[in-house]
């Protein structure tokens, strides 16, 4: 069976795995033309401006500039510019999956209730940010107790800080499934940093728990050396490897 949805986890400035994803994109392309393009590297308030470009309606510079895509990302355009590219020649959609920045930053500094009625427009219902993954915790508790916070880390700052990133997760999952939902003859392709992948924790059990379909099939990728620097779960960390030449 194909899968519904295709994770590729990346390292963020790993031009290898940018090139990679191009690859497999242009191979499952081949496969199904039906296919989506889900970022991350996008925010949701942007979507317009991608279809924009989609259609020929702003060019790539103007893309950048509208999209605030140097202020709100920032790696190197040239890592994500092929996957656009290619996406617009062949005209597949491009879902802008990602939270606004200013959204998570507020909340990883003052919680979901600091959250006004604007900003709630681009996030899923509050009663949907589930934090109740113990092994997902675990896993964001080392990766923030691993860098800036070493030795500051107070435990709401820490709650604060992982809400935020269930936030996040939570927001592109509920964007992918409501996709889906409407074009369950599309294959949807995700292009999003590793940690948002692993296990399963962050995006693709919260796609499956909104699709309560047991036929959904998701599968996801990993690249090159991530597996070494990531905490081991004991868990199946993805489907499949795919080792650089």
């Amino acid at each position: 069976a194909k899968a519904d949805v295709v994770y590729l986890g990346e390292t963020h400035s790993s031009e290898s795995d940018h090139e990679a994803q191009l690859e497999i994109l242009q191979a499952l392309y081949q496969e199904n033309p039906k296919i989506a393009l889900g970022m991350e590297m996008f925010q949701r308030p942007f979507q317009e401006k991608i279809d924009q470009y989609l259609t020929g309606e702003i060019t790539e510079a103007e893309l950048i500039e509208q999209t605030e895509y140097e202020q709100r990302w920032g790696f190197p355009w040239e890592y994500y510019a092929p996957l656009l590219r290619f996406a617009k020649a062949k005209q597949l959609k491009v879902l802008a999956l990602n939270t606004p920045a200013e959204i998570t930053r507020k909340v990883a500094r003052q919680g979901l209730a600091s959250l006004t009625p604007a900003e709630k427009q681009y996030i899923p219902p509050l009663s949907e940010i589930n934090t109740d993954n113990a092994s997902y915790r675990e896993m964001i508790q080392k990766v923030y107790e691993a860098h800036a916070h070493a030795g500051h880390g107070n435990s709401d700052g820490f709650e604060r800080f992982f809400t935020a990133q269930v936030l996040w997760d939570e927001t592109m999952a509920q964007k992918i499934a409501q996709f889906y939902q409407a074009n369950s003859d599309h294959q949807v392709v995700v292009i999003a940093g590793r940690g948002h992948i692993v296990y399963g924790y962050g995006i693709p059990s919260r796609v499956a728990r909104r699709i309560e379909d047991n036929q959904l099939v998701q599968r996801s990728v990993l690249f090159g050396d991530a597996v070494d620097q990531l905490p081991d779960q004991g868990e199946e960390i993805a489907d499949y490897f795919w080792q650089h030449q």
